[in-house]
């Protein structure tokens, strides 16, 4: 099995440290030759990247190369498949997509609602430059992005790249609701085959079987309901984010039980009671940097310190083994089954064709091969047809730097339906977007 090079976009992301554990976990599925971080934050990089070099030393000292660097050329020149995690604006900015919508009791998200409009404005310049300076070293080399808000993006990416066929957007949301799943079975999660569709971060699990064709959809149901939907991860498990999120899943099952709802649908199924629970001084955003973001940190400055990873809790995560299992399955032929996104083109038979959706695929070598679902319900086409027409709009809004399209994207968004919210919360998100958003007239 021919050893790759890997580049990993946002090297000083507190999620890196997941990803290199995921790829010593997974070395053998996916060998590497060269592994690259590259940030335009060199100070946040280093730190993560300094103790990764005594991660590696220890735990994958076959590895042939390990570098960090924010010289593009460096980082892009001889890559067999790049990872993308950027944030543009950093938590700071990511709060502030929280807070302002919180002002007028609309929800405040990173990914939904108007904190995730203000996030996808700010992600696609870069996501676009970031492609391009890609491609400009390497044609073939698999780009694979998860950079969040992952909808928007891919619609932007889209019509910025149509003919490239070795782009692919995926996000890791549809396994980590599998992951728990799986616990709730007894059951590797890797072992699961998902029947599924939607858009990104708005989607829904028809059907949960093994590789053997038991269909276990209707025993995790009745366990979710009459349960609860606790998830065994301990992290996750303490967290009191997560727990809402979960209690929550549980309440738009009873309510809608048809098909297993992806957690975030939450956001625009309640959007009011979502917005009620909301602390605007403490929001997700200032718990990821009180919590992950800090421990990361001290846990970068300890193996560094100690030049050790000894005493220090470093695992591979979901996130990250999903990224290098779909990776390896692109590059080697693997043909196994992913949630990912693509271009609709039939898929889901009675939404447009240029949706970008999120459905299982087989990922083999020449791209994905996406499964069919057909026709959905006329709930799920409506409520999917309304968020479609808002992803357009926020893309729309970018490429035409148009107030009105943007003011109509928010207008349509279920989080806010009101008009003079919807323009309170845009003027606001705009001066404080001021740098990040195309001037928009």
């Amino acid at each position: 099995m021919n050893k790759k090079n890997l580049v990993i976009v946002g090297g000083g992301s507190t999620y890196t440290l997941g990803i290199v554990m995921s790829l010593i976990a997974e070395k053998e599925a996916l060998p590497l030759n060269k592994l690259v971080f590259y940030d335009t934050d060199d100070e946040r990089q280093e730190k993560i990247a300094k103790a990764t070099e005594v991660i590696l030393k220890e735990r994958y000292p076959e590895l042939g190369t390990f570098e960090y660097t924010t010289d593009k050329s460096k980082a892009f020149t001889d890559m067999d498949v790049a990872f993308l995690q950027i944030r543009t604006g950093g938590l700071k900015m990511r709060e502030k997509d929280e807070q302002i919508p919180l002002k007028y009791g609309v929800v405040g998200q990173e990914t939904c609602g108007p904190g995730g409009m203000a996030y996808g404005m700010r992600s696609i310049r870069d996501m676009i430059e970031l492609i391009h300076d890609i491609r400009s070293y390497t044609d073939d080399a698999w780009i694979m992005n998860y950079t969040n808000p992952a909808a928007i993006v891919a619609e932007a990416l889209q019509r910025e790249f149509p003919d490239d066929d070795r782009l692919l957007n995926i996000c890791d949301m549809p396994i980590a609701i599998m992951k728990s799943y799986a616990d709730m079975l007894g059951k590797d999660v890797w072992d699961l085959v998902p029947g599924y569709f939607g858009l990104n971060h708005f989607g829904w699990f028809t059907k949960i079987e093994d590789k053997e064709g038991t269909d276990y959809t209707e025993v995790i149901k009745e366990k979710i309901i009459n349960e609860g939907f606790v998830p065994t991860d301990e992290e996750i498990a303490n967290d009191e984010s997560w727990k809402k999120t979960f209690a929550q899943a549980r309440k738009m099952l009873m309510d809608f039980p048809e098909f297993l709802p992806n957690t975030y649908l939450q956001y625009y199924l309640y959007p009011e009671t979502l917005a009620a629970k909301e602390v605007p001084d403490n929001t997700r955003a200032r718990q990821v940097i009180n919590g992950r973001q800090k421990r990361v940190h001290d846990q970068c400055r300890h193996i560094i310190s100690t030049q050790s990873t000894e005493g220090v809790e470093l695992t591979d995560d979901v996130h990250g083994v999903y990224m290098v299992k779909a990776a390896a399955s692109l590059m080697y032929q693997m043909n196994e089954i992913y949630i990912v996104m693509v271009r609709n083109n039939g898929i889901i038979s009675n939404i447009p064709h240029d949706a970008m959706v999120e459905v299982p695929a087989m990922l083999t070598r020449s791209g994905p091969r996406p499964f069919s679902v057909g026709d959905v319900p006329t709930f799920y086409k409506g409520m999917m047809e309304n968020q479609l027409a808002y992803e357009k709009l926020v893309v729309d809004a970018y490429f035409e730097e148009s107030y009105s399209k943007a003011l109509q994207a928010l207008t349509l968004n279920r989080t806010v339906t009101d008009v003079e919210k919807a323009k309170q919360i845009l003027d606001d998100l705009i001066e404080e977007n001021k740098g990040y958003w195309p001037e928009l007239h």
